[in-house]
């Protein structure tokens, strides 16, 4: 798997558990969903975010955007 797919798997897992987060628990959730969705929206123009730094620095192959 590349940087980029697991960083969208990762993505995609947070927003999916904090909007589960906000119907059963509290609504306060949807912050961590607005901040996973600002981090991937600075990441598409800045080209830096800190989980791919993580997963290359584990090993993971990059692909097209965070080469």
């Amino acid at each position: 798997m590349s940087i980029d797919r697991a960083v969208m798997a990762f993505a995609g897992t947070f927003i999916l558990v904090s909007l589960a987060l906000a119907h059963l628990h509290s609504p306060y959730w949807l912050w961590f969903t607005a901040f996973v969705g600002a981090n991937l929206f600075q990441a598409a123009f800045t080209g830096f975010c800190p989980l791919a730094i993580i997963l290359k620095k584990m090993g993971l192959t990059p692909g097209c955007a965070f080469a």
